[in-house]
């Protein structure tokens, strides 16, 4: 077992699982992904704290139609001076679809998110995330509250 392999395909599997919950909707394991303390940049917005981080998220998907979120490009740094921390970037690419009325709307975003991880007693978790979008298509009034 190599486990600097072991950990670059767990960091994997948190960055990937994030892409699931929000595509799944699955907004409660958002816990499995981020640290309690989480600090978010996202460029239009900032947010610190799991709970609170949800909360932005929700504000942008809740009201959207189904969305796909890939993941690429891995680029993940173990610290070696500092065992249980990392930094990783990935390409993303992001199509989301409208809902009801404005299903044949479609908003699509390539970016990267750039992370922080630790690892916790539950597995590595993001401590610090900066998404930047560098190429966006469409029309992204489809991202909102939604109905709740």
């Amino acid at each position: 077992m190599n486990p600097d392999a072991d950990d670059r395909f767990a960091i994997i599997e948190v960055l990937d699982r994030y892409a699931d919950v929000l595509d799944a909707r699955d907004w409660a394991r958002l816990d499995d992904v981020f640290a309690p303390d989480v600090e978010m940049d996202f460029g239009a917005w900032t947010a610190r704290g799991v709970d609170a981080v949800r909360a932005r998220i929700r504000s942008y998907l809740d009201g959207c139609g189904p969305s796909q979120h890939l993941l690429g490009n891995y680029r993940i740094e173990l610290d070696g001076e500092h065992p249980g921390r990392a930094r990783s970037c990935c390409a993303i690419r992001v199509m989301h679809v409208g809902r009801g009325a404005r299903a044949h709307v479609t908003y699509e975003m390539m970016g990267e998110y750039a992370d922080e991880l630790v690892r916790t007693l539950a597995g590595w978790r993001i401590a610090r995330r900066r998404a930047r979008a560098h190429i966006q298509l469409g029309d992204p009034s489809i991202l909102g509250p939604g109905d709740a």
